[in-house]
């Protein structure tokens, strides 16, 4: 049985993707690799197929049509063979140390008979060049070693909002929620762990240095001018997010007001960068984009739009932009993004 399936999507991957794999093994034979190999130009097909040669037990290679990221994650969902789900992508890596309790935990759930929807550990800012390197836990938020639900979460912090980094998911969950991420677009890992969060009731906290998320490559999608470029995409992505629920029919208010505060967060992520841009038809799309949201859930809306967040993302004039900026950079350097 394997309690784990890992997907890495992989695109033009050749020079990076081995340390990713490499990481994962340590599992053993009782965690699945799927290498999604997303119409890649280089040699990355001949690398995953090389190591599914190598561990034909283990490891599984996809080769599809250049479908973007979300899709790559949409491949590897469907064949995934394993009780849990996690994706790790193709420039980043996993502790050593970290994997092996991970499974030793989904060995012990299984023992007792115990299932949970979603896993949380944590994860670190490997960023290029930086001395110091940002870890994002969650101790003072979440029950340790234990299965729990929203109800004893504590409150999250700005900078420890649950991400693609930091989530396993129960891969059945994710099926039977329909989860379908877009093809083509970035950012839809704030889809993947948004999406399926009112359907997790049981969850479990492990205090452990898991992901490696590597940021420092000039093309990298939250390098700050890419994301500029594709504000697009960053805008269609949080409006998405908007049309997925009426906050109101959230009933557990714990859930309700983190998932309110993802929100106001996707908002300002967005915002700020309209106005960074300095581009004039950017700036109406910022106002276009609350004006979305008001029109989609008009209590949200107030509750963000008036809420620390939203009050510094909408200050009038120049100066008011500036001091939006001012605050993004301050942000940007504690949460250590970009």
């Amino acid at each position: 049985m394997k309690y784990i399936s890992f997907v890495i999507p992989c695109y033009n991957s050749q020079d990076y993707m081995s340390h990713a794999i490499e990481s994962i093994l340590p599992a053993g034979d009782e965690a699945e690799i799927l290498i999604v190999n997303d119409g890649s130009k280089d040699g990355t097909s001949r690398i995953a197929h090389e190591y599914m040669e190598k561990y034909p037990d283990r490891i599984k290679v996809i080769d599809k049509e250049n479908g973007g990221h979300g899709d790559a994650v949409n491949f590897g969902l469907e064949n995934a063979s394993g009780q849990y789900f996690k994706v790790v992508d193709s420039d980043d890596w996993v502790d050593r140390e970290s994997l092996l309790r991970i499974m030793e935990v989904l060995r012990e759930l299984k023992r007792e008979e115990k299932e949970v929807d979603m896993l949380i550990s944590n994860y670190v800012y490997e960023k290029e060049g930086a001395a110091h390197k940002k870890v994002i836990h969650y101790r003072n938020v979440l029950p340790q070693n234990t299965v729990f639900t929203w109800s004893d979460a504590g409150h999250f912090r700005l900078d420890q909002y649950i991400l693609m980094h930091s989530v396993i998911y129960r891969t059945d969950l994710l099926k039977l929620c329909q989860l379908k991420l877009p093809k083509h677009t970035f950012y839809v890992d704030n889809i993947y762990v948004y999406y399926p969060l009112p359907h997790v009731r049981k969850m479990y906290y492990i205090d452990q240095d898991f992901y490696r998320y590597y940021i420092g490559r000039e093309d990298q999608s939250v390098n700050e001018k890419v994301m500029i470029r594709r504000i697009d995409q960053q805008i269609f992505v949080t409006k998405t997010m908007i049309d997925m629920y009426q906050m109101r029919e959230i009933t557990n208010k714990k859930l309700r007001n983190y998932m309110e505060n993802y929100l106001a967060i996707m908002m300002t992520v967005s915002s700020i960068l309209l106005i960074r841009s300095r581009e004039p038809e950017n700036l109406e799309k910022k106002k276009e984009l609350w004006t979305y949201l008001k029109k989609k859930d008009f209590r949200t809306y107030m509750k963000i739009r008036y809420g620390i967040l939203g009050q510094t993302m909408n200050l009038p004039g120049r100066p008011g932009r500036k001091i939006s900026s001012l605050a993004y950079s301050v942000a940007r350097r504690l949460i250590g993004f970009n």
